[in-house]
């Protein structure tokens, strides 16, 4: 690390099911938690003006979001969501499994559309990125993993939103991964689990095998985002426990 503390946010994904019973409520959890910020998803499709609202309201900054495109469908209203909730930082939270870029040719016409986006992005003063799964690591085109194509193809403008724990489940060394990416990797996804397998359930950061203190040593981001996409015990606390325990490690800090 630089010496700097980056700050925690949660990927709200992590809380879907119950954000759809009680979206206010379950954001006031997550501010109650010491968050300092939240990672949204599912833009357009959902009322960024209110949600900024909320988030403002609770002093929760949003350093980027997933959006629900495809690298270049309805790219006006998400920059209008990104500036509905204040962020610069837009993220395409993927494009397909891993059948979508098993050849040279998907892998080319996958980045052309991120640099497409990106191209519109950089015109409204807004950054684009590409969150990972484990997918572009365990898929090889020519001997090589879909990760590192995508490191020649797309623009420079284009950040990586590198999930550690999904590269390690596809096979990566993070610490190689992190530490040959430096600056270009803007924001840090942390889960934790067994890593070895995308269907089991994970667990608060922390709590897992994921080697924090390597990682970290490696890392140079503002911004440290929790995302847990399943969990054997129950969600909120998971969440919680999260941002505790990343508090107390020092690794990064919530509100304060």
């Amino acid at each position: 690390m630089s010496g700097k503390v980056p700050s925690i946010a949660l990927q709200l994904y992590s809380l879907g099911a119950e954000l759809e019973e009680d979206f206010e409520g379950v954001v006031r959890e997550v501010a109650a938690a010491g968050y300092a910020g939240v990672e949204p998803f599912g833009y357009p499709h959902r009322d960024a003006v209110a949600e900024g609202q909320l988030f403002r309201e609770l002093g929760l900054q949003v350093p980027s979001f997933h959006a629900a495109i495809s690298a270049g469908e309805d790219m006006d209203k998400v920059l209008e969501a990104a500036r509905a909730v204040g962020t610069h930082r837009i993220i395409v939270a993927g494009i397909g499994r891993g059948d979508a870029w098993d050849t040279q040719a998907k892998i080319e016409a996958n980045c052309s559309l991120i640099n497409e986006s990106a191209a519109s992005a950089a015109a409204a003063g807004i950054e684009l990125g590409y969150h990972n799964h484990w997918w572009e690591f365990d898929t090889l085109v020519d001997g090589q993993p879909v990760w590192r194509h995508m490191l020649h193809l797309l623009d420079d403008k284009v950040f990586f939103q590198i999930d550690t724990y999904w590269a390690q489940v596809g096979g990566a060394d993070v610490v190689s991964v992190l530490s040959e990416l430096g600056p270009r990797n803007q924001v840090l996804h942390v889960k934790d689990g067994p890593a070895d397998d995308p269907l089991a359930d994970m667990a608060a950061v922390g709590s897992g095998v994921m080697d924090w203190e390597a990682i970290f040593a490696v890392s140079d981001v503002d911004w440290v985002v929790v995302e847990l996409d399943r969990c054997a015990t129950d969600m909120l606390q998971a969440v919680r426990d999260s941002c505790a325990w990343l508090s107390a490690e020092g690794y990064a800090g919530g509100k304060s």
